[in-house]
């Protein structure tokens, strides 16, 4: 029995080589994404002050779910196509393209500006992978689709906070 090494994964995917290095790296990309988007809403969440505190503790939460829900998702495809979901800390820290906070509180007017920008960034990402996994692997497409339509539902909710 042969045994798996860093080149030669312990998983075989049905996909042809091309399709399964293309879907990899869009799923890493989207883990990345959703890992930092749920760090980035926890921890506005401990911080947010105002007088909206409230109804955006309980809405950053919400995103800190969906994000976790998806994450899980997403590294859970890459490992049945076989590829090595990477979801270190290190990892994340080094590839994100979130906007962070600053250290300390955060007004409740900057959690919602932080927080439609970085939905906005990670929804334009999410429909470049969309379209990156259309031929290659329209059941990874499908999961970017359903993920999509729950970020823009948040975006679309903290951009009205903004009104």
């Amino acid at each position: 029995m042969a045994t798996a090494t860093p080149t030669t994964p312990a998983i075989r995917s049905t996909l042809p080589e091309t399709a399964r290095q293309i879907t990899g790296i869009a799923l890493q990309g989207a883990l990345v994404d959703l890992l930092n988007l749920s760090l980035l809403a926890k921890q506005a969440h401990w911080t947010i002050v105002g007088p909206r505190f409230r109804s955006l503790h309980l809405q950053l939460d919400e995103i800190v779910t969906t994000a976790r829900s998806y994450a899980d998702t997403v590294a859970e495809r890459a490992s049945a196509i076989g590829i090595t979901p990477d979801g270190r800390a290190g990892t994340v820290a080094a590839c994100t393209k979130l906007p962070q906070p600053e250290a300390g509180w955060i007004a409740d007017d900057d959690v919602v500006s932080l927080l439609v920008e970085a939905l906005g960034g990670t929804i334009g990402r999410m429909r470049e992978r969309i379209a990156a996994t259309d031929k290659p692997d329209p059941v990874t497409q499908d999961i970017f689709i359903s993920l999509t339509a729950e970020l823009e539902k948040q975006h679309w909710m903290f951009q009205a906070e903004n009104h």
